[in-house]
């Protein structure tokens, strides 16, 4: 459908944008509401999870958290945890639950205030107006690689942590990771278990454990409040927007990862990378302090754990405290490329937003939105889905049905009692 130079544009009562487990989360409110709608998604639902994940991806959260609205997860092993295709028939089996009204294969290039109010909103294929536009599209949308990729010999092949599927797409020898977060941390062992010399670049990105006195810590944790913890109330506040999310697996049933042993094992590890002069890689002289902060998170994490099973009364096996298996025996700021056999480079630096095509001031100088649980100070704009939007889990599948929930209801208010144009921001 192209919108001819004199036809109306379509109207909807509420657009969303992007056909995510967060977009049609919010779907799925809004027709139990029956406010009419129209997801817009560029590519196809759930996309995101099976092109921007590896062959052996799974969750590092338990199964039991799975929880999208109407949608509980439905297997037998709740404290397991789905690998990539499990993963896919979990969502598939969410999107036939909540039988979204969408658009697949169309983009929005841009939304812009109404001056009689609303939204208009060019897509590439015909234009809409809305009188509420959710941005549901996550944060995770240009990935990052720096500039000195550039400068690096052809003979080199580098990949994004979004393109990354196996050891065997990459040419033979050595691999370097850069970067040491969830994507990067599980590469590099991925690569590592596959037999491949791995070289990883270690950045500041904290770890914990899988399992810790006998449950897994994610299950301790949820019932300490901590996934209920909104972010107003967090002792970084919005700055844990920011934070780096701890690295862990549950790969093979669930695990630590610890570098120090894949050290041990004969993985390299450098501090961060800052350059390459034409001959060497040169990082910083961190990789120490990276490590010993990496595991003072990991014993913080457990002896909160302790403290609430002693003042719980709580009966659980006793407690430890990790203790290096492996040490660095000093800095190595630099790596000669030609010596060192790498013959690939894997970036696992994250994603920047691109938020350019929504026109309207909700955005501070670093390019992200600025709201209060999804709603901005723009009157009809609405954000769901991203990190930290409300509580920890606002950007996995155990709480974005609730910020989907809580927005739809402050829509469904202003949609039966609209703003006066003059409020309208």
């Amino acid at each position: 459908m192209t919108a001819s130079s004199t036809a109306p544009s379509p109207h909807l009562p509420v657009l969303i944008i992007g056909g995510g487990q967060a977009g049609l989360s919010t779907s799925y409110h809004l027709r139990q509401r029956g406010i009419d709608h129209l997801v817009l998604e560029k590519h196809r639902a759930m996309h995101a999870w099976s092109t921007q994940r590896w062959d052996n991806f799974c969750l590092v959260t338990p199964n039991w958290q799975c929880d999208l609205p109407g949608h509980p997860y439905p297997g037998s092993d709740p404290d397991g945890f789905m690998k990539k295709d499990e993963i896919l028939a979990y969502l598939a089996g969410f999107r036939a639950a909540v039988a979204p009204p969408i658009r697949e294969g169309v983009s929005v290039t841009r939304v812009a205030r109404r001056p009689q109010g609303g939204f208009e909103v060019a897509t590439s294929d015909g234009s809409y107006t809305a009188d509420k536009v959710v941005v549901a599209s996550g944060g995770y949308h240009q990935p990052v690689v720096p500039r000195m990729a550039e400068r690096l010999p052809a003979s080199i092949a580098q990949i994004h942590s979004a393109q990354y599927r196996n050891a065997e797409q990459l040419p033979e020898g050595a691999v370097l990771v850069v970067g040491s977060g969830q994507s990067g941390a599980q590469i590099a062992e991925d690569l590592h278990l596959a037999g491949r010399k791995v070289h990883l670049a270690v950045g500041n990105a904290p770890r914990c454990a899988r399992f810790y006195r006998g449950r897994d810590v994610v299950t301790w944790l949820a019932d300490m409040g901590y996934y209920d913890m909104p972010v107003d109330e967090h002792p970084l506040r919005e700055g844990v927007r920011d934070n780096t999310n701890h690295y862990v697996t549950g790969r093979d049933g669930g695990r630590d990862i610890d570098l120090r042993k894949f050290a041990r094992e004969g993985m390299e590890l450098y501090g961060v990378l800052r350059d390459y002069d034409g001959q060497e890689l040169i990082f910083d002289s961190n990789l120490t302090k990276a490590l010993d902060d990496a595991d003072r998170t990991y014993n913080g994490i457990n002896a909160a754990i302790d403290k609430h099973i002693a003042e719980n009364g709580i009966e659980a096996p006793p407690p430890s405290v990790y203790e290096p298996v492996w040490r660095p025996e000093g800095e190595r700021p630099r790596l000669t490329l030609e010596g060192s056999g790498i013959s690939a480079v894997i970036w696992c630096i994250g994603f920047q937003p691109d938020f350019r095509w929504l026109d309207a001031p909700v955005f501070n100088g670093g390019g992200h939105p600025v709201h209060k649980r999804g709603v901005t100070g723009v009157e009809g704009v609405y954000f769901i889905g991203l990190p930290w939007l409300h509580t920890w889990g606002s950007g996995r599948f155990g709480s974005v049905g609730r910020d989907a929930a809580f927005i739809v209801e402050h829509m469904a208010e202003r949609l039966e009692r609209p703003v006066p144009l003059q409020a309208a921001g």
